[in-house]
């Protein structure tokens, strides 16, 4: 089955081409197509990872542009990590694909939904499989503009398209740091392909310090695509899309893109210190500064949205450590557990018509099904014993603490209290109390509660595939291809994870759910600290007063010195120009004398300079 997974990404590329041509015949019935062409990806998917758990790498390329000597090459390559990824993207898009049948129901525009779905899946999946860094460009790019075209969908809102606009600049701004890297890495290497860069770097071929700057390059890139730190406010804001929208997003597909591309490059980041270190900072950078964020946020797609920075900067600190197996298993458990957020989220969006988590409450006794569900992926995001967050950031603090990263490792802990705080705030608001709207509240149709439930079970079980208790499953399977396998580490660790998780929980539970602690605390002690929380430390206004008026003046500057200096030349040519044109014409008076004048002028002339340089002419 490896040698023909090229197949997988064709499914969802041909539902996107037939809906396209054909979706608004089809109307809802389009729905079909897209989660049809999804399970084929799914099983597909599945069959390579079962093929792939007892075979070697498989590797297929063909030569598609020849230079010179130098052949460019494209193709596919099954991997485990890639081998892992197919599946965990394919999974989560069908089960989105599912949900949004019910979700979408009634939208002038379901069919170009769907049809965007598709693109957007072929695109990661093409990622996925890619085997050399030209052709991940490309497919990555192509997932760029997915995600404009689904983030903006409701383009008659001003608010979306702002933000799809938003999305896909501050995006190409990490792409320009990945496209150069890539370059710098083709010139050192002479080859795009994965293999052939990792053999240059062992080999000594390229010096320490192009590595280092290769790496850092693209890894600019992956801040841009994983929504770190300070290329974050995009992610946010890409909220103002459909939530399944949401859910495919931030769960497995866009956001994990920059994580799958460190982590597939690990071997050229692992020869540089420099720039694991970076990754490892600028990620525990994120996930703090991600985490306080949304311990103050109303909106509840904006929370969960928060959550996905702050729980990606946990990936990026797990693989600067030196946590490859951490990182990639994080990745995973993150996919089932934050998409079955969102998609609960969108069940109570679509229960109650609106996102402000204060104008909710009481849903758990209206909403039997999306509750329990909703309460399972909290638990396991907030790191609560035997679910899989629980195993997944363990394995990151182990990773952050053995490599000598201390600061990063109480960074990271306080990041996990303040997960499981704002994390529970939410459920509390959103569940507990009474009901504080007047909506005539009713559980989801069955089509969506389905995947919620598929979500709800992997959220739970999915951790067990790497834990030090029942095997290492998912680090052997890794471990394979050279990298990291399980850390030992001392169980005073995972105590202290179970601590401050269950520590962040009561005290939601105290604040909003027994309300024996008052809930304007911070409000009303600091003030100033809640302000800047409330208003994400103004880095949006940052980027306003520098990036946006300074763009604003240069761009006023650049047109005054096209007006004045460039066309004023270009007129000025021209005047000369008509002013020589017309003493032409002038002497242009059909008189032979006038002409005959003008030879003998000429030829003076020429035998004077003649005269004066010696005939040296």
């Amino acid at each position: 089955m490896m040698e023909n997974a090229w197949i997988i990404p064709l499914f969802p590329l041909f539902s996107f081409l037939i809906l396209l041509v054909v979706g608004k015949r089809m109307k809802e019935t389009s729905a079909y197509v897209g989660i049809i062409a999804t399970f084929l990806s799914f099983v597909g998917a599945v069959a390579v990872l079962i093929e792939r758990l007892n075979e070697p790498t498989y590797q297929a390329t063909y030569t598609w542009l020849t230079i010179g000597k130098m052949n460019i090459t494209a193709g596919f390559e099954i991997n485990p990590l890639n081998a892992l990824m197919l599946v965990v993207v394919s999974l989560v898009s069908f089960l989105v694909h599912m949900y949004s049948k019910g979700y979408m129901h009634g939208d002038e525009r379901f069919s170009v939904f769907y049809a965007y779905l598709g693109l957007f899946t072929f695109a990661m999946l093409g990622l996925v499989i890619s085997a050399n860094l030209l052709q991940t460009y490309i497919f990555w790019e192509l997932v760029g503009l997915g995600s404009f075209l689904l983030i903006g969908f409701y383009f008659y809102k001003e608010e979306a398209k702002a933000a799809a606009k938003k999305a896909f600049i501050m995006t190409r701004i990490g792409d320009v740091g990945l496209l150069i890297g890539m370059i710098l890495l083709f010139w050192q290497a002479g080859s795009f392909q994965y293999g052939d860069i990792f053999a240059a770097v062992k080999a000594g071929n390229i010096s320490g310090t192009m590595v280092t700057l290769c790496a850092i390059l693209i890894f600019i890139g992956a801040i841009g695509k994983s929504g770190q730190f300070p290329l974050h406010t995009w992610l946010p804001d890409a909220m103002e899309g459909p939530t399944p929208v949401s859910a495919l997003i931030h769960a497995a597909t866009m956001v994990a893109a920059g994580v799958y591309l460190v982590a597939s490059l690990f071997p050229l980041y692992e020869a540089s210190s420099t720039a694991m270190l970076t990754v490892a900072i600028v990620g525990g950078i994120t996930a703090i500064f991600a985490a306080s964020i949304g311990l103050v946020q109303t909106d509840i797609k904006r929370v969960l949205a928060y959550s996905t920075v702050s729980q990606l900067g946990y990936m990026m600190l797990a693989l600067g450590s030196g946590g490859y197996v951490a990182g990639v298993f994080h990745l995973t458990t993150h996919a089932f557990f934050k998409a079955l957020l969102f998609l609960a989220a969108g069940s109570v969006i679509h229960a109650v018509h609106t996102q402000d988590i204060e104008k909710m409450g009481g849903l758990w006794r209206k909403m039997p099904l999306t509750a329990p569900l909703f309460l399972i992926g909290t638990l396991a995001i907030s790191g609560f014993p035997l679910l899989s967050g629980f195993f997944s950031k363990d394995e990151i603090l182990v990773a952050a603490w053995t490599h000598g990263h201390i600061v990063l490792f109480w960074l990271a802990v306080i990041a996990a209290f303040f997960t499981a705080f704002y994390m529970f705030r939410l459920f509390f608001l959103v569940f507990g109390g009474e009901m504080r709207s007047e909506v005539n509240v009713h559980e989801s149709p069955a089509v969506m509660t389905f995947p919620m439930v598929v979500l709800g079970v992997l959220s739970i079980v999915a951790g067990y595939m790497n834990t030090p208790w029942f095997g290492t499953f998912l680090g052997d399977f890794l471990a394979g291809e050279g990298t990291h396998a399980h850390e030992e580490a001392p169980l005073w660790i995972m105590v202290v994870a179970t601590a401050v998780s269950l520590a962040g929980i009561c005290l939601a539970w105290l604040m909003y759910g027994k309300k024996s602690l008052a809930r304007d605390w911070l409000s009303s002690r600091a003030p100033i600290t809640y302000n800047m929380l409330l208003n994400k430390y103004y880095v949006d206004e940052f980027y306003t007063v520098t990036v946006g008026y300074g763009t604003k003046v240069l761009s006023v500057f650049l047109q005054y010195v096209d007006r004045f200096i460039v066309e004023g030349l270009a007129h000025l040519i021209a005047a000369l120009t008509r002013a020589i044109g017309a003493i032409g014409a002038k002497l242009q008076n059909g008189q032979v004398q006038m002409y005959g004048a003008v030879t003998f002028i000429g030829l003076t002339i020429l035998v004077v300079i003649l005269a004066f340089t010696g005939g040296y002419l």
